[in-house]
């Protein structure tokens, strides 16, 4: 089996200075390396967490170090994008993907035109008939206990990509996705409608068309080329449920100082400095309301509203979802992640003591309060798969 790297050494993780970049304890000595990956990974990423790196093979590297890995749970998984064609030919060539034993790679980065337009494929494959396959690999870092979703961030890139596949496919090419579950306890696979509902949209409308597969893969603390554990099932029902633009959501927001403010009819309250959490929801048009709240200049409705003015924005978190009490029951998961609340703040019509809750540490490097995010994104999910 191939050996991906020849040194590995392992670290802890201390922080993210820019999307490239970790900040690193190499036995107790603070390093930085480059972190080949772009995702927010913010299910990943918490101080502590043991980090695989390795000497950068570039003499004029801005860092000494290159990530290739991260633990989660004690599970070593992979974030070197770099080497994902190399996994997924390794994996076709050795017929190790379920349903696609019949192919092999014949070329790497294939270039296609079509009226006009060239599109780069990672991977062409044939087989004994003579017959093409363009695949696309794509590497899928974002999981729960059971479930896997792609992508973490919004890319209108990978939605128009979906769009050209299906293109091609109606042109009669043979084109398709490879998902590499880096996860090898994932069971499910899912476009994550939550972080980018217009890619799922999309991936729903295009899926029936392609010939696409998410496998889950397993790796070890050596690196060498993954084993497939299994395909992940994909519970489609879910997205015509699901995935719509109605939900709750989390503002995740930042406030420097102590701050004696007046909140509409409820007069003047106390907010101290720190990390403030606002639970709301929205039945309709949630990422209009989620966009409505990061703006500072607005007419003063919601109790946020008068609160946002005087805070920094860290991020709206979405949560799409049908169940009913969602708002409420959130609310609730958040107050037992917190350190304090502001009572009846945006709970006049509830029961609820408070939807804004308090944390001296950013909630988005606290695997408390993203284990939430993930529970309530993911994990209830599992009772919907079938």
């Amino acid at each position: 089996m191939k050996v991906l790297y020849d040194t590995i050494l392992k670290a802890k993780y201390t922080g993210r200075p820019n999307r490239f970049v970790v900040t690193l304890d190499l036995n107790g000595e603070s390093v930085l390396a480059h972190l080949p990956n772009p995702g927010r990974m913010w299910e990943l990423l918490f101080t502590g967490v043991t980090m695989y790196i390795v000497p950068h093979d570039k003499p004029d590297a801005k860092t000494k170090y290159r990530v290739v890995g991260i633990e989660r749970d004690g599970v070593v998984i992979m974030l070197d994008t770099n080497y994902s064609n190399d996994v997924a030919q390794h994996l076709i060539e050795n017929k190790l993907i379920p349903g696609w034993e019949e192919w092999r790679v014949v070329r790497r980065e294939y270039t296609v035109k079509l009226h006009g337009t060239s599109s780069r494929f990672d991977l062409l494959l044939t087989n004994d008939k003579g017959e093409e396959f363009l695949l696309e690999v794509k590497s899928c870092t974002l999981f729960s206990k059971t479930g896997a979703m792609f992508p973490d961030a919004i890319t209108e890139r990978g939605r128009k990509h979906l769009l050209h596949l299906k293109e091609l496919q109606n042109e009669g090419y043979h084109t398709g996705v490879l998902f590499l579950v880096q996860w090898d306890k994932a069971q499910w696979f899912l476009p994550d409608y939550h972080t980018d509902l217009e890619f799922a949209k999309t991936f729903k409308e295009v899926a029936p068309s392609l010939d696409w597969k998410a496998v889950a893969v397993a790796w070890d603390d050596t690196f060498t080329m993954p084993t497939v554990t299994h395909e992940c099932s994909y519970p489609s029902s879910i997205l015509d449920t699901e995935a719509h633009d109605s939900g709750v959501y989390v503002m995740v927001m930042h406030l420097d100082h102590d701050l004696d403010l007046e909140i509409g009819s409820k007069g003047m309250m106390h907010f101290k400095a720190g990390y403030y959490m606002y639970v709301g929801s929205a039945k309709a048009n949630l990422t209009k309301r989620i966009e409505r709240h990061k703006r500072k200049r607005k007419k003063m409705h919601w109790h946020l509203d008068y609160f946002r003015g005087h805070c920094e924005m860290i991020a709206g978190l979405p949560i799409r979802t049908s169940l009913d009490d969602a708002e409420c029951t959130l609310a609730d998961a958040v107050r037992g992640v917190a350190e304090w609340d502001v009572p009846k703040f945006g709970s006049s019509d509830c029961d609820c003591k408070s939807h804004l809750f308090g944390m001296t540490e950013n909630p988005i490097h606290n695997k408390k309060f993203m284990d939430v995010v993930e529970d309530y994104r993911m994990n209830k999910l599992d009772a919907l798969v079938k």
